[in-house]
This record gives structure tokens, C-alpha cells and sequence, in this order.
């Protein structure tokens, strides 16, 4: 799994891009498998910073949430619980689905299908 992190309009320092790597990992749990995320931190207005982030899965559409708030770590962890909302919220469909679809039955021996 790839994680890149990137800053516009400034610079992270090495801790906080700790920080953000550490809590975006944990969206692993949710779902795999993760390809990459993509965290953009916008610094354009530094009282209120805009954390996005872009969660690609194999197979899937990407996952996208974007939030902006008086601190760039709790705009991150709105990202997070939004994240995870999706996710769990596309599981939960796949589950259903499963679960919902009617067991195919064999065709007999010599029946046209």
C-alpha cells in the first residue's frame, strides 16, 4: 500500500506527516485491499486548514472525503470517520447483497439451461 501525503501553500513537518501516515493506515482494517492514499493538506489558509484524502481499492471506485477546520488534526480525523463511514457503508452493501441473492440451484442432467 502506497501513502503519499503532500502539502499546498506550505510544508508538513516530519512529525505530523507521522501523525497523518498513523491514522490513515488505520483504514486498512475496513477494507482490502487498500492500493494507495492520497492525503492533501491544504495550508492556503492557515486558521482553517483542508485535509483530503483519496482511498483507492482494488476493484472498487476511489473513496473521497474532504473537511476543513480550525486545526489540521481535527480536520483529519473528520476525514477519518467519514472514510469509514464509506466504507463500512459499501461493506455492509456487498454483505447484503450476498446475503439477499438467491442460491443458484444445479441444472439437471441433460436440461437445457
Amino acid at each position: 500500500m502506497q501513502i503519499m501525503i503532500s502539502a499546498r501553500h506550505g510544508t508538513l513537518s516530519d512529525a505530523t506527516q507521522e501523525k497523518i501516515k498513523a491514522k490513515v493506515e488505520k483504514l486498512t482494517r475496513f477494507q482490502e485491499p487498500i492500493t494507495a492514499i492520497e492525503v492533501t493538506v491544504d495550508l492556503e489558509h492557515r486558521d482553517a486548514p483542508v485535509a483530503d484524502v483519496r482511498l483507492s481499492v482494488e476493484h472498487k471506485s476511489d473513496f473521497v472525503a474532504r473537511e476543513q477546520a480550525e486545526e489540521l488534526m481535527v480536520a483529519m480525523d473528520a476525514v477519518i470517520h467519514k472514510l469509514e463511514q464509506q466504507l463500512r457503508k459499501d461493506k455492509e452493501r456487498v454483505q447484503d447483497r450476498h446475503r439477499s441473492a438467491p442460491h443458484r440451484q444445479p441444472a439437471a442432467p441433460g436440461s437445457p439451461e
